[in-house]
């Protein structure tokens, strides 16, 4: 079966793709994160999967490499306060752009595939990829950055709001997390205008 990159390079020899992904638009508390990467031809793609289904440490691995080989890459937010402001999405595809325009302040940008099936505003040719995080590589890269970023950032979270165990969680709607917030209270990260469930047990 061709890739979406075979598939748009019989259309038209393109140069610098990127690709686009976010973490963190279904937690209770945090902002969501974007990240936009250009990759080389040269690139070891070997490194790259699904963020989902690679262990913290390949997706560590793999943020090094990507920071160290990539044409260009960015990482960028949008705040829970925004998500607030905005809803989820709008806030997902602003936080999106930011990391593009990062990208294209560096490298020209010929088109942008983001996963999902919404794009974002952008000034650009941009076709979204469902799945495309499992599909084609530079989302894979921006996966990757997006994931590893929010997850270091809810770490940091932690320390400062221990009681909410969100290095565990990573401000998921976990069980204990929901048991929680509804005992406890919301912190200043969560989300107000998300619903929280009550915990089952």
């Amino acid at each position: 079966m061709a890739s979406v990159q075979q598939e748009l390079f019989e259309i038209e020899p393109l140069r610098n793709i990127c690709g686009i992904d976010e973490a963190g638009r279904g937690p209770l508390a945090g902002p969501v994160c974007a990240a936009a990467v250009v990759l080389p031809p040269d690139f070891d793609f070997s490194l790259l999967g699904d963020s989902k289904r690679l262990t913290a440490k390949q997706r560590e691995k793999a943020e090094l490499y990507i920071k160290g080989h990539a044409i260009a890459w960015a990482v960028a937010w949008a705040t829970h306060k925004e998500i607030d402001e905005l809803n989820i999405l709008r806030a997902t595809m602003l936080a999106m752009r930011r990391a593009y325009d990062k990208v294209a302040a560096r490298t020209q940008v010929s088109i942008v595939l983001v996963d999902g099936n919404k794009e974002p505003d952008l000034p650009c040719p941009c076709q979204a990829i469902v799945k495309g995080d499992a599909k084609v590589h530079e989302i894979m890269a921006a996966s990757i950055l997006a994931k590893t970023a929010r997850d270091r950032f809810m770490e940091y979270a932690d320390k400062k709001w221990p009681a909410y165990g969100f290095s565990g969680h990573k401000g998921y709607p976990s069980e204990d997390h929901r048991r929680i917030c509804i005992g406890q209270g919301l912190c200043p990260i969560h989300r107000r205008t998300f619903r929280i469930a009550p915990p089952k047990h």
